[in-house]
């Protein structure tokens, strides 16, 4: 929970005021595969501006329904994609999935409370234990983008399984490393892969909950899959895995240049600086991620470090 909080009021620090107008995230659907939509979300930090509109949710229609895939960091948010959703479908929702506990996932349950939602158990057990928190904390992040909006954790524990609505059969992928517990899913009918938190495309990692070995083992999990169109939680969407390879990269990196320095015998303020290679230059919020992964990441390798050398 510490971690989290520290993440977030750390993104607060930076938010800009409040944008003009009414709010409203003016949601299009766009269509990634056949009966496949997503709601493409910027590479930014929560804000005011965006409303914590910084996810890839998306939707499958099937002949039994609609299948929705995150719901978004507000009730609003949630509100507005099922009104999105209807004008693709008058097919009901049938149900909804979450990938992680990571509030813009989850926080528009409520618009979806008719229906199973569905997650993890450790994606469950979290959101219980630490979703007034992130609530209150994305209040404090996006204002009054948040009306109404209340935690509601998923409804129904789901492991890894294949699981089929209509012509479309959804692979369950349970992973971990971003999180405790990670929900990839593979439509084996589209090859669409909806990877969840593990994989960012062209946007700089998030790792308030991460355990990087595990992430690294999540990835290569997913490199080995026949996908034809990669949904990453944040950033571009692909046709290709160059994202699963983004993201090792950058792990890979990171984790190195921390031990690295953890064994050297550096402190945690001479690496806030540090010059990043130019390679990954092209991905968001690079210099504000990379400072977060450190305060994040830097305590338990220090740790270990120190009882390795004693």
């Amino acid at each position: 929970m510490r971690a989290l909080l520290s993440f977030l009021l750390l993104i607060l620090s930076a938010a800009p005021g409040w944008a003009a107008g009414p709010l409203a995230y003016h949601l299009k659907p766009v269509a990634i595969a056949p009966d496949t939509w997503i709601f493409e979300g910027t590479r930014e930090h929560f804000t005011r501006a965006n409303g914590g509109n910084i996810l890839n949710p998306g939707f499958i229609v099937t002949e039994e329904g609609v299948i929705v895939i995150q719901t978004g960091p507000s009730r609003r948010f949630g509100e507005e994609m099922r009104a999105a959703i209807a004008t693709v479908t008058d097919k009901p929702i049938r149900k909804v999935f979450v990938s992680n506990l990571h509030p813009d996932y989850w926080l528009g349950n409520r618009a979806f409370a008719d229906v199973p939602i569905a997650a993890l158990p450790g994606t469950i057990e979290g959101i219980k234990a630490e979703g007034a928190g992130m609530t209150e904390n994305m209040y404090r992040l996006v204002g009054d983008w948040m009306r109404g909006t209340e935690p509601l954790a998923p409804t129904e524990a789901v492991y890894g399984s294949t699981v089929v609505f209509g012509s479309h059969r959804l692979r369950l992928i349970p992973l971990e490393g971003h999180t405790a517990a990670d929900l990839a899913i593979l439509d084996e009918t589209t090859g669409v892969l909806f990877a969840g938190g593990v994989v960012f495309s062209d946007r700089t990692p998030t790792t308030p909950h991460a355990d990087i070995g595990k992430w690294l083992a999540a990835l290569d999990a997913l490199e080995a899959l026949d996908v034809t169109v990669l949904v990453p939680n944040h950033g571009r969407i692909r046709s290709d895995k160059a994202a699963i390879a983004q993201t090792r990269d950058w792990l890979t990196w990171l984790d190195g240049t921390l031990r690295g320095r953890a064994e050297a015998g550096a402190d945690m303020a001479e690496l806030l600086d540090l010059p990043i290679p130019d390679r990954f230059a092209g991905m968001g919020v690079l210099r504000e991620e990379y400072r977060r992964s450190v305060s994040h990441l830097w305590p338990r390798i220090e740790q270990t470090v120190l009882l390795r050398v004693n």
